[in-house]
């Protein structure tokens, strides 16, 4: 069951099947075996977790009676009514496992989560195998993770280095022709899919994959568990991660007035280097009527200021991009932003837009400003305020289509005017 969850969060797994008995065990190994090639056959009781531990694990099964034998000296071992016998008597016989045995050499990776009753849900990744717990080869992170912060976690660990420079023997070490590639991109895609599982199962109170191994031809999972919380628990109390999943409630499409299609959606922190281009295309009055004043493009795209602007907290801002598919191009082009702040201690909330030169006039802006009223509805907020430059009159028209009241001051030279919404 554990492996049929992984999969559909795009994990590859050894595809374990369970057999009830001695014959079951072997006709699900004799087509493995057949073809030439060998099988595990591993425990399969309520309760157990660590098979190995007990013996419950046999390696590299060649023949239909090894299989035989190893059921039976599993089902002796969990089976037993002896008061005497040792502690895996315990644990409920449900048969054996029977998948294929992989022969690929690799390393051995841990991925777990558990929950903390300080911060909920928290992701492990590190060193797996038997020795894991001794090895101590682990960092932590808070659900649900991104590449960025997938990468930094897998950098803290020492097996980190192993992965960048895995060679299987250790004899050819300082030989430059016997390095063999691990995709490191893949790993942190998956290790994101992992932490989606988490944020996204709240049901799972424990989930450890462990060996989850590694090699140049991919990842595969030999071994997992999954610890559900009691049926019986309300989902209210169900623990919450600490950090807010990516609000996929959000992302929609939208028609331009010239028939292009644009996807909206909130931003994310890999959104870094397509935000850079779009300030780069921007013209110098867009950017003057956005922030009522002269700002220079390197302190626009400095790393530090984007990188608070792009990794957000979704509880105290949003922020939507527009973005369109652009032939020849890896990823979508942004072209527009628009912005949602919290006023802090406060049910207000404040906006600021900007879209490239060559998408105004096509309805974008109003589009991206409706959306963020939608936002601020969703989120409690009572009310939405922007200050706006008195020459910027397509700001204006567009939050008034929106419902905004524009307030004007009464002092003339004033070069701002104030746009109100209120949702309370």
């Amino acid at each position: 069951e554990s492996k049929a969850l992984l999969a559909c969060y795009g994990f590859e797994t050894a595809r374990p099947q369970v057999a009830r008995t001695a014959d079951e065990a072997v006709a699900l190994a004799q087509p493995l075996l057949d073809a030439g090639s060998r099988v595990v056959v591993k425990a399969h009781a309520r309760g157990l977790v660590h098979k190995r531990a007990i013996g419950g694990v046999f390696l590299n099964l060649g023949r239909a009676e090894d299989v035989r034998e190893a059921f039976a000296q599993i089902e002796g071992l969990l089976a037993s009514d002896d008061p005497d016998s040792d502690e895996a008597s315990a644990f409920d016989f449900l048969g054996v496992t029977v998948q294929p045995m992989i022969r690929q050499r690799g390393l051995d990776l841990r991925l777990s989560a558990s929950v903390d009753p300080v911060f909920g849900p928290v992701v492990l990744f590190g060193a797996g195998g038997a020795f894991a717990d001794v090895m101590q080869d682990r960092a932590l992170g808070l659900p649900p993770l991104n590449t960025t912060l997938a990468r930094r976690m897998m950098e803290q660990t020492r097996i980190h280095a192993a992965l960048r420079d895995y060679r299987p023997d250790a004899a050819l070490a300082d030989d430059p022709r016997f390095r063999h590639v691990i995709d490191l991109d893949a790993l942190e895609a998956l290790v994101v899919r992992f932490s989606q599982l988490v944020a996204e199962q709240p049901r799972v109170r424990e989930i450890e994959v462990n060996p989850l191994l590694a090699t140049p031809a991919g990842f595969t999972v030999l071994d997992a568990r999954v610890v559900l919380h009691p049926p019986d628990l309300p989902d209210a109390a169900l623990p919450r991660p600490a950090i807010r999943p990516y609000p996929r409630r959000y992302v929609a499409t939208y028609q331009l007035k010239d028939g292009a299609t644009v996807t909206i959606r909130p931003i994310r922190p890999e959104d870094e280097p397509e935000v850079v281009a779009f300030h780069e295309d921007l013209d110098e009055q867009s950017v003057y009527l956005r922030y009522a004043g002269t700002v220079k493009l390197s302190e626009r795209v400095a790393h530090d200021r984007l990188a608070r602007k792009c990794f957000i907290d979704y509880d105290r801002e949003m922020a939507l991009v527009a973005e369109r598919e652009v032939e020849g191009r890896e990823r979508p082009e942004i072209v527009g932003i628009g912005r949602l702040s919290r006023i802090p201690r406060t049910t207000e909330r404040e906006y600021g837009m900007l879209v490239k030169d060559e998408f105004q006039g096509q309805g974008l802006g109003t589009e991206l400003l409706r959306r963020l009223v939608q936002v601020g509805r969703d989120e409690g907020a009572e009310r939405i305020t922007a200050d706006i430059l008195r020459t910027n009159r397509g700001m204006q028209r567009a939050s008034e289509k929106v419902g905004f009241t524009i307030v004007r001051p009464e002092e003339f030279d004033d070069p701002m005017v104030r746009a109100v919404l209120e949702l309370g």
